[in-house]
C-alpha cells in the first residue's frame, strides 16, 4: 500500500448558505491523500499505471467551481469523480478547508474532511 498526496490546492470558490458567500466568494485550501498501489509503475517508471497529480489537481479545481451550500458536498463530489477516474484507488481522504469563514469571530479557517 502506498500514498498520493495532492496537498495545499488553493482554489477561490462561492460556496456557503448566506448569500454573500455566493456573491463574493471565499478561499478555500483543499488536501487530497490517496491510498493505491503504485508498485509496478514505480518499477516500469509508467505513470499510466499510478495516479496522475495533474488529474487529481483538475478533479478538485472543477468540482469547487460547482457552487454548493455545504463543502461536505464539495467533498464527497470530489471523491466521487476520483474513485470514478481512478481504477488504482483503494481509499481516499479529502480535506476542505475554508479560510476565513464568515462567522462573527476571529477563525482561520473551517473544514471537513472526507474518508473512504
Amino acid at each position: 500500500m502506498n500514498k498520493v498526496s495532492v496537498i495545499g490546492i488553493k482554489c477561490y470558490s462561492y460556496h456557503g448558505c448566506l448569500e454573500e458567500e455566493a456573491k463574493i466568494g471565499n478561499e478555500y485550501i483543499i488536501d487530497v491523500e490517496l491510498i493505491t498501489d503504485f508498485k509496478q509503475s514505480a518499477m516500469e517508471d509508467d505513470l499510466s499505471k499510478t495516479i496522475d497529480y495533474v488529474i487529481v489537481n483538475r478533479i478538485v479545481e472543477e468540482e469547487m467551481a460547482i457552487r454548493s451550500k455545504l463543502i461536505e458536498t464539495v467533498g464527497y463530489r470530489i471523491l466521487d469523480r476520483l474513485k470514478k477516474e481512478s481504477f488504482e484507488l483503494q481509499s481516499a481522504k479529502i480535506e476542505i478547508k475554508k479560510i476565513n469563514p464568515p462567522i462573527n469571530g476571529n477563525v482561520d479557517y473551517v473544514s471537513i474532511t472526507v474518508e473512504e
